[in-house]
C-alpha cells in the first residue's frame, strides 16, 4: 500500500474507533506527512513497508536541522510511532520501524498560573455594560471554577448544565464524558448571562443548544476565547502570558495546594494517565519552598 491510501485508512482509524478530535487527527495527518515530504526532498520513493530505523533516524535529524525545537521533535516522532503501530496492527507491515527510536528528552514546562487575586481583578474588569460582557464574564468564571480546555468551553451545551445537582457535563478528548462539580459563582453569572444576553439573540438553528454564543447567535471560536482573556490582561496590565489553559492551569494547581486528592483533580481535568497531573505537585512544591523562603525565619539566616 501506498502513502496515500495507508495514510487516509489512518485517519478514518483515528476518527471512529479512538475517537480522537479534528485538531488531534490533523495534527497526526501533518506529523506524517513531514515524514513524507522527508523522502521526496532526499529523491527518495520509499513505500510506507520499506521504511526501516535508519530512515526515522535520518528524518530526526533533518528535522532537528530545520530549528524544530526538542518539544516539537517529541510530538512528530509520537504520531509516526501512532502511524506504524496502525500498520502493524493492520498486518500491513510484519516489523515496527519505531520500535527502537527514541524522542529527544525534554524537561517537563511548569505550566503559567494565575493568583485568586489576579483571576478576581480579570472577572471584575469585565464592562458589564457592554451587551456581551455578562457573557466574558461567565466565560471566565466557568473556565477557572471548572477548569475546562478551551475546546470544552466553546462545546457546553445548556443541556449539559445539572445546577441542581451542581454538575455539568463535559465532552473531553476522545469524545469522553465527564462530570465537574461547578461552583456557586460560576452558576450566579451563568445564569445572569443566559437571561440578559443570550435570551435576547435571534439563535443560529445549528447553536440552539450551545452556551456560550457570539452577537449573530452562533458559537463562538477558540480564537474569539483566545482575544477576549488577551485584550483583559492588557487592561488590567498583567505581565504573565494568559490565555484560557492559564484558567486551567489555575483551578488544578489552586485545588491541589488546598490538599485535593490528586486522583480528583485527574478525574476533573479529563487526563487519561496520572502522570500529566502530577506536575501540579510540582506547582505545589514551587510554592511551599517559595512560602518557606518568604516566611520562615530560619530561611534568612546566612
Amino acid at each position: 500500500m501506498n502513502w496515500t491510501t495507508t495514510i487516509e485508512n489512518f485517519k478514518t482509524y483515528l476518527t471512529l474507533e479512538k475517537s480522537l478530535s479534528k485538531n488531534s487527527i490533523d495534527a497526526y495527518i501533518n506529523d506524517i506527512t513531514k515524514l513524507t515530504t522527508f523522502f521526496k526532498e532526499q529523491g527518495r520513493t520509499v513505500a510506507p513497508v520499506e521504511v526501516v530505523l535508519q530512515d526515522l533516524k535520518d528524518f530526526v535529524t533533518w528535522i532537528n536541522d530545520a530549528g524544530t525545537s526538542p518539544r516539537t521533535q517529541a510530538r512528530v516522532i509520537s504520531g509516526i510511532k501512532a502511524y506504524f503501530k496502525y500498520l502493524l496492527l493492520e498486518e500491513i507491515i510484519d516489523r515496527n520501524p519505531t520500535a527502537l527510536l527514541e524522542a529527544p528528552k525534554i524537561g517537563r514546562k511548569l505550566p503559567h498560573t494565575l493568583t485568586v487575586e489576579e483571576i478576581d481583578i480579570l472577572v471584575k474588569a469585565v464592562d458589564t455594560n457592554k451587551a456581551e460582557g455578562q457573557r466574558n464574564r461567565a466565560i471566565l468564571e466557568t473556565l477557572y471554577s471548572c477548569g475546562l480546555r478551551v475546546s470544552e468551553l466553546i462545546d457546553l451545551r445548556v443541556s449539559n448544565l445539572h445546577f441542581r445537582m451542581g454538575f455539568i457535563k463535559i465532552h473531553g478528548k476522545g469524545n469522553k464524558e465527564r462530570l465537574i462539580p461547578i461552583g456557586k459563582r460560576a452558576k450566579k453569572e451563568i445564569k445572569l448571562y443566559l437571561k440578559s444576553y443570550r435570551g435576547k439573540l435571534n439563535i443560529d438553528k445549528d447553536s440552539e443548544d450551545i452556551l456560550f454564543l457570539n452577537r449573530r447567535g452562533r458559537k463562538l471560536s477558540r480564537v474569539m476565547i483566545f482575544t477576549i482573556i488577551k485584550n483583559l490582561s492588557k487592561k488590567v496590565g498583567l505581565t504573565k502570558n494568559v490565555s484560557p489553559h492559564t484558567f486551567r492551569h489555575s483551578f488544578a494547581s489552586h485545588l491541589v495546594e488546598g490538599g485535593a486528592d490528586l486522583r480528583a483533580v485527574q478525574e476533573m481535568l479529563g487526563h487519561e494517565s496520572i502522570l500529566t497531573t502530577e506536575i501540579y505537585t510540582h506547582l505545589d512544591r514551587d510554592y511551599l519552598k517559595e512560602t518557606i523562603k518568604n516566611c520562615h525565619p530560619r530561611s534568612k539566616d546566612q
